[in-house]
């Protein structure tokens, strides 16, 4: 491994309750879930964190659409131990406008029901793409899935991981093969649409890496969050390993805004059935731009 990269971080947010999944808003906003306070919550600069719209139970993740659309991974109201005191069901939410209510718009596929979804993104083809890992418990998990909704609302599953890896953050390439990063085996994987075949990228450094989101370069590197790596992995698109950016506590997941990558941060492992508010939100100047954003609408 390189060594860390000595690249300077802006603090944006603290005091958050687990900050996941960020998206970033036509109007230079960030969102992000803060799943301890069951909603979706923004940053404005010289505004601060404010709440953008009540979900209930554990969102994951969001993920900007058409128009004033946002769209949400629904755990169902879990952090480790934690659980909400409005609980949920597994699903996926749309958000319709700032302020107003997460509607359900799915909760199984292909008569595979939801465990629990964890990551979203859009695709350059308008559909969505998210993962299902379930609840986080290695010693017995649930089934690791892969799904997508299309604009019409129907959907289908692209893969069953198995044994289950734990498919957590999930992003899109330029050619739209879909990548994700997994929790159990430390592994970032490629799935190409046009041939259903499924390819190991590359195993993050470390003794057990727990791997989280990622987001994908314009030039096509990987930048993989990891939990208990106290910052972000840098890999090629072939898997060689590039660099590391020192950044944060407990990294979660990352998006691009321009030239800087957006990271949230747990801040607080989650291993008590109490809320902790330590998590923050990080901006990171790379000076590197990342992929376009894509959006869609579903149904």
């Amino acid at each position: 491994m390189s060594e860390p990269d000595p690249v300077t971080h802006e603090l944006l947010a603290e005091g958050l309750g687990w900050a996941e999944g960020p998206t970033v808003l036509p109007d230079g906003r960030i969102c992000f879930v803060e799943s301890y306070r069951s909603q979706v919550s923004v940053w404005e600069r010289g505004r601060g964190v404010s709440r953008y719209a009540y979900t209930a139970g554990g969102p994951n993740s969001c993920v900007r659409g058409d128009g004033s659309t946002m769209y949400v991974c629904q755990n169902g109201g879990t952090v480790g131990p934690w659980r909400a005191e409005e609980m949920s069901v597994p699903s996926i939410q749309v958000i319709e406008a700032e302020g107003g209510p997460a509607r359900i718009i799915a909760t199984e596929l292909d008569g595979k029901r939801f465990h629990g979804p964890n990551d979203l993104v859009f695709g350059p083809d308008g559909r969505l793409y998210f993962t299902d890992p379930g609840t986080y418990r290695p010693a017995d998990p649930e089934p690791s899935y892969l799904f997508v909704l299309e604009a019409d609302g129907s959907g289908s599953l692209l893969a069953e991981l198995d044994p289950p890896t734990f498919p957590n953050g999930i992003a899109i390439e330029a050619d739209g093969s879909v990548v994700w990063a997994e929790s159990y085996t430390g592994m970032v994987r490629r799935l190409r649409l046009d041939t259903g075949v499924i390819e190991d990228i590359a195993r993050l450094p470390g003794e057990q890496p727990v791997a989280d989101g990622l987001a994908v370069g314009a030039d096509g590197r990987l930048y993989v969050t990891t939990v208990n790596g106290g910052g972000i992995d840098v890999l090629h698109p072939d898997g060689r390993y590039d660099r590391f950016i020192k950044a944060g506590v407990i990294p979660t997941n990352c998006v691009f805004q321009g030239t800087d990558l957006i990271m949230t941060d747990a801040g607080v492992l989650a291993d008590s059935s109490d809320a902790s508010y330590g998590g923050q939100v990080w901006r990171i100047p790379l000076g590197e731009p990342g992929l376009p954003t894509w959006t869609g609408r579903i149904g």
